[in-house]
């Protein structure tokens, strides 16, 4: 949980890096989190899935935030979550690119977060 409140901390923060774990870790706690949302909805017997639409809304503009971030980190500009409008390759692509190692040292966009940490 450490990092999905880092990452809501900086609920709007485009600028500096972000670490693999820092990104995988709050990813994951939002499928958690949306699964959880779905299956309480069911069990109510809710089909409409509001509580999820509204969780997505909350979390929509971190998860953007905390990819440009793991895009910085890896020595690419946030304009390449533009390929996530290609279907299918574009996906691929920022996957291979936020699944990279972190760029060593400094870069444009501040130190490395392993380091920082």
């Amino acid at each position: 949980m450490y990092w999905y409140a880092k990452v809501m901390k900086k609920y709007a923060v485009f600028s500096g890096r972000a670490s693999r774990t820092e990104y995988w870790i709050f990813l994951l706690c939002n499928v958690l989190i949306a699964f959880m949302l779905g299956l309480f909805e069911s069990v109510l017997g809710s089909s409409r899935g509001v509580l999820g639409m509204l969780y997505s809304l909350v979390v929509f503009l971190p998860t953007i935030a905390v990819s440009v971030r793991r895009l910085h980190d890896t020595g690419r500009s946030g304009w390449w979550m533009l390929m996530a409008l290609i279907p299918v390759i574009g996906t691929i692509v920022l996957l291979v690119f936020t699944i990279e190692d972190s760029q060593s040292g400094e870069n444009p966009y501040g130190s490395n977060p392993k380091i920082a940490a």
